[in-house]
């Protein structure tokens, strides 16, 4: 049986999800994933880890999809609301999906789904009562593909297994110190795993309220804390920025009522991209909170944690989770002392299955056992802080973290473009900004057309922001541009 779905069964009368203004119980979201499994199933005993892609607002029914396929023995592949058409197309030819569920909102979308590739169709609304007898699944079983962009420039699917997503939550929940009385109020996205575990698995393991808001809104947010039932918010440092900057548009009569209700807030968390310290200081001026901050990947849920109970130092990520072996590495592969910058490399559990296909990817992303993360960073004081990628071409903004090198491929198919080099610069509100720099082909002079061009083919995120022409990019002697050079200029315009 799987632990997450098992653990509802002792909540049956609690309210799991609240959306649309509407509440819902443990024991109908029990009832309704049951329903979306037998559908799944058509008969069979048992879907056999066959990809089930699903596109919906988040909301009851994005979880209870998620766990029919979980129980149908299906891997659940959850699709971004907000990518084009181009990208869901990606993700559907590289997992092979066998059926795509989605609500009304998104059929125009995904209708070119049917008829470029053999795929069943399964509207929401049309998923009714069928009943049957669900298969045993075995918690070694995929369970969710995620994709990620790597440093090839493409999209990589990021496959977790039930046990990966157990050990992921198990120590969350613990460290954490989740409960059935606790309620939270979810506003990331549903393709992402700080949405998905950190926020809706770890509530639904703990018997706890997960409330949605149909999209970002900070008014709404707001209102939402006013009523003082929320008790745990966790967001990216772009949301905090945007929350401060409303929050200060406010009159003092209702900043001094949303501070008095953040107060009594048992948890803040920020993560996902680096927390500038002056949103630090600035959301704990409004709420009295010190945001914790943590460290985690698609490829490992969370992996570090600053304390729950304890001194939180800013710019830190504090120590490993329960379960979560971190050791620092320099280039040759060997263990640096503390205060010595080194790769964090992750071994426990919680660490992904494989890169979904792609076996090499998944061999050169290991060292012994050990994950490799990318990222470097220094032990001081028994608290871990992040110093940056030890490579730039994966930019991290508003909590995504973007491959460069997916968008010069995008970009070098402009008819206009010559060359091209993108790369993340310094942004106190996103992290960082995507910024271009374009050669033109000769007899081009400029791309007016060139944002309104990506935005069938880049989700908006990955759009870059800041752009400059130039007659040649900064290279070395070999002829490979100079990513850091070509950062410094762009950031001084």
């Amino acid at each position: 049986m799987i632990p997450l779905i098992n653990s509802a069964s002792q909540f049956t009368s609690r309210v799991a999800v609240r959306s649309g203004n509407k509440d819902y119980s443990y024991g109908q979201l029990l009832d309704r994933s049951a329903q979306i499994a037998w559908t799944l199933l058509q008969g069979r005993e048992d879907l056999e880890e066959a990809r089930i892609a699903f596109i919906v607002d988040p909301g009851f029914d994005y979880v209870a999809i998620q766990w029919g396929i979980w129980r149908a023995g299906g891997i659940a592949i959850p699709l971004c609301i907000k990518h084009p058409y181009a990208s869901i197309k990606y993700v559907i030819e590289d997992t092979s999906a066998e059926a795509v569920i989605f609500s009304d909102v998104y059929r125009d979308l995904i209708s070119p789904l049917f008829s470029d590739f053999t795929i069943r169709s399964l509207p929401i609304a049309q998923i009714g009562v069928e009943k049957g007898r669900l298969p045993d699944i075995s918690v070694e079983r995929r369970a969710m593909i995620l994709y990620t962009s790597g440093t090839t420039g493409h999209p990589k699917g990021v496959v977790t297994s039930h046990t990966n997503i157990e050990a992921q939550i198990r120590s969350l929940v613990t460290f954490w110190e989740w409960s059935e009385e606790d309620h939270i109020l979810n506003i990331l996205p549903l393709h992402h795993v700080h949405g998905i575990v950190n926020i809706l698995c770890c509530a639904l393991w703990s018997g706890a309220c997960c409330e949605f808001l149909p999209k970002f809104d900070p008014a709404q947010i707001f209102e939402v804390f006013k009523k003082g039932e929320v008790n745990l918010f966790m967001a990216v440092p772009t949301i905090y920025y945007k929350l401060i900057a409303f929050f200060n548009q406010l009159p003092d009569s209702e900043q001094k009522e949303i501070s008095g209700k953040l107060g009594a807030f048992r948890l803040m968390v920020s993560g996902s991209a680096a927390l500038p310290v002056s949103t630090l200081e600035k959301w704990r001026e409004i709420s009295g909170h010190i945001l914790l901050e943590r460290y985690g990947m698609t490829e490992m849920g969370m992996a570090i944690s600053n304390p729950y109970r304890g001194k939180r130092k800013p710019g830190y990520i504090g120590e490993p989770l329960p379960g979560v072996d971190i050791r620092l590495v320099d280039e040759e592969g060997g263990p640096v002392e503390e205060g010595t910058p080194g790769e964090i490399q992750i071994r426990g559990s919680n660490v992904f299955r494989e890169y979904w296909r792609k076996p090499e990817a998944t061999a050169e992303s290991f060292v012994d056992g050990w994950f490799k993360s990318g990222d470097i960073a220094v032990l001081e004081e028994g608290s871990y802080r992040i110093l940056g990628r030890n490579s730039v071409d994966i930019i991290k903004s508003g909590g995504y973290k973007i491959s460069a090198l997916e968008i010069e491929e995008i970009l070098r198919k402009h008819p206009g473009v010559k060359d091209c080099g993108v790369v993340g610069i310094p942004d106190e509100e996103w992290g960082e900004i995507v910024a271009a720099s374009i050669i033109l082909k000769e007899g081009c002079h400029e791309l007016p057309d060139l944002k309104e061009w990506l935005s069938d083919k880049l989700p908006n995120y990955k759009i870059p922001r800041k752009y400059m022409v130039q007659n040649d990019l900064p290279r070395n002697v070999m002829g490979k541009v100079t990513k850091k050079e070509l950062q410094k200029i762009m950031s001084e315009l």
